[in-house]
């Protein structure tokens, strides 16, 4: 597989009265069509990183590529999902027309703008919800609709910030596996943050692991369950269980335990 984001050298120091380094040295590389998963603890500097992804933060030092091209703003067929849906979204817009809103500025034709909001919404089960608010749905239901409008731009890579952070258990099983069927079904590079150990090893193709702030890479483990996976048998697994308890501790113990991997 081509490599889709190459991250080389990345740190980032935020300035002013509260100073502080905020992600330190990382290097990594994320392939076309993988769902690779970024786990560690809250405030290590995730977000942070995943804005100098996507262009919104200038890097201190470093370099991101993507599809080889260095990313110096924000790229085109680059698309964000982030953890607050009900600030992501325009209460005075339809769902179609929020799903539609990103790709007005686009010099895509208005007919094949339509084409593609159905079709996104038809992707995340929402077909039936095109003309309600966001006001008048569930908080899953608004991440739907969130989920929608990053698809609807197809973009080559989709970066998701915590998306499920907000919502109950059951919608987040449900969301987490819309996010794993869609990817598939669709060959989506896919690049989720998340501070919930279970979330990254259910989700990914592979889970960097990192320390606490400055963030930088302790692990890159492979994830070798099935493609298909279940909320109930996928979690109850020996391997589920053995890949959620080596997070766990590269987590609480991660110099240790990395110097012991890599001995």
């Amino acid at each position: 597989m081509p490599t889709m984001l190459e991250v080389r050298g990345l740190s980032h120091r935020y300035d002013g009265r509260e100073a502080h380094l905020a992600v330190n040295d990382l290097s990594f590389t994320v392939e076309a069509g993988e769902l690779a998963c970024i786990v560690g603890p809250s405030g290590c500097g995730k977000s942070t990183l995943l804005r100098c992804i996507a262009g919104l933060v200038k890097a201190s030092e470093g370099t991101v590529r993507l599809h080889g091209d260095e990313v110096v703003g924000v790229p085109a067929d680059l698309a964000v999902v982030f953890q607050d849906y009900s600030r992501s979204l325009f209460p005075w817009l339809s769902v179609a027309g929020n799903v539609e809103f990103p790709l007005k500025s686009t010099k895509i034709a208005r007919d094949d703008r339509r084409r593609r909001v159905e079709e996104a919404l038809e992707w995340v089960g929402l077909s039936g919800a095109r003309r309600k608010y966001p006001w008048q749905l569930s908080g899953g239901m608004q991440q739907r609709v969130s989920i929608a409008r990053a698809l609807a731009s197809r973009p080559a890579l989709l970066l998701m910030d915590e998306p499920f952070a907000s919502v109950d258990a059951q919608t987040r099983f449900e969301l987490e596996d819309l996010t794993r069927r869609v990817q598939r079904e669709h060959g989506s590079t896919v690049l989720l943050v998340t501070h919930d150990i279970d979330e990254s090893v259910y989700l990914g193709d592979r889970v960097l692991v990192l320390s606490k702030s400055p963030a930088s890479i302790v692990a890159d483990l492979p994830v070798s369950l099935p493609a298909e996976r279940d909320q109930i048998t996928t979690r109850e697994s020996g391997e589920f269980v053995k890949l959620r308890g080596e997070v766990a501790r590269l987590l609480q113990n991660p110099r240790e335990l990395a110097h012991e991997r890599n001995a």
